[in-house]
């Protein structure tokens, strides 16, 4: 199982002529949660849901697509929600305002959080707001350090501007928790973010130092790259589709990403990571490119099923 840690929110889609809102589920934890059971991973959920009514949309479209919710209790408050702007074309990165402030995925304590993990868990998956908004930042931290190195930690820290008052203490933070991250993915606009004007070759040789095994960095349109600690670099092509938006590409990429390398044994523990080659990381970036392009084609995040990607 991997268990997927952080928030789950209402996002407010805008219409083609932005001027009404569709809530809709999400939050990239949420969406790469859903994109895992849609394609038959057993995965579970992390956090806390509110008691209302928009607690009761996240709930449904999770157990709706067979997220276990062992680890997700309700509780009394607000959900966190979201409005996004996407531009005209619906091609560049989606721009989002929060409301978080009181909302109870960010108010998760340390009594949250399970005394121990069963052994059936081989991977647990962190990032995005959840791991900026206190107090749930420091606790979901608290869990990133106690679990590294006994399961293997995936992190994508879908920067988001609006919520990062200090950039300096988040950039320390970020690296932080690479000394407890196995997978590390980045889009390109993470990066540019965190460190504007430094490409990423720069950072391989102290990310790897600090314990990570594996690097990804999709770039959009312009395809995505995979870096292994021996050097081993691959590239795949972004697939061309007939783009509706591109709310949830990344996340879509991420779940079927770690589909494949938990159908192929590869997140059965830290060793069985390492071993992965230059062929393998080619055809699960291609499986992931493959996942992001279908969403695109949807409106929202809006992961496809198992038995898509074999049509």
């Amino acid at each position: 199982m991997i268990i997927c840690c952080g928030e789950a929110l209402i996002d407010f889609i805008p219409s083609k002529n932005n001027q009404t809102y569709q809530p809709c589920p999400g939050g990239s934890i949420l969406n790469i949660a859903v994109g895992l059971g849609r394609m038959g991973v057993p995965v579970g959920f992390l956090s806390r849901l509110s008691t209302d009514l928009f607690g009761d949309i996240l709930e449904k479209q999770l157990t709706s697509n067979d997220v276990d919710l062992r680890y997700c209790p309700r509780v009394d408050g607000q959900t966190t929600l979201a409005f996004v702007s996407i531009d005209d074309q619906r091609t560049q990165e989606p721009q989002y305002a929060f409301y978080a402030e009181g909302a109870v995925d960010r108010k998760m304590t340390l009594k949250d959080l399970p005394p121990s993990l069963p052994e059936e868990v081989c991977a647990l998956h962190f990032g995005s707001i959840s791991l900026v908004l206190e107090p749930g930042a420091s606790t979901l931290e608290a869990l990133m350090q106690r679990e590294k190195r006994r399961r293997v930690i995936t992190l994508d820290p879908n920067v988001r501007p609006i919520v990062i008052k200090d950039w300096e203490a988040y950039r320390t933070r970020f690296e932080n928790w690479l000394t407890c991250v196995d997978i590390l993915r980045l889009s390109q606009a993470d990066l540019d973010l965190l460190y504007p004007g430094i490409e990423i070759e720069a950072h391989l040789p102290q990310w790897f130092e600090l314990g990570v095994s594996l690097v990804i960095l999709t770039q959009g349109m312009a395809g995505s790259r995979g870096y292994l600690p021996d050097g081993t670099t691959v590239f795949v092509p972004a697939q061309m589709v007939q783009v509706k938006d591109t709310v949830g590409a990344g996340d879509t990429f991420f779940s079927a990403f770690l589909t494949y390398l938990y159908e192929k044994g590869y997140l059965t523990n830290r060793r069985a990571l390492s071993n992965i080659n230059r062929e393998e990381l080619q055809a699960c970036l291609s499986f992931a490119s493959k996942a992001a392009a279908i969403n695109c084609t949807r409106d929202g995040a809006d992961p496809p099923y198992r038995h898509e990607m074999d049509q």
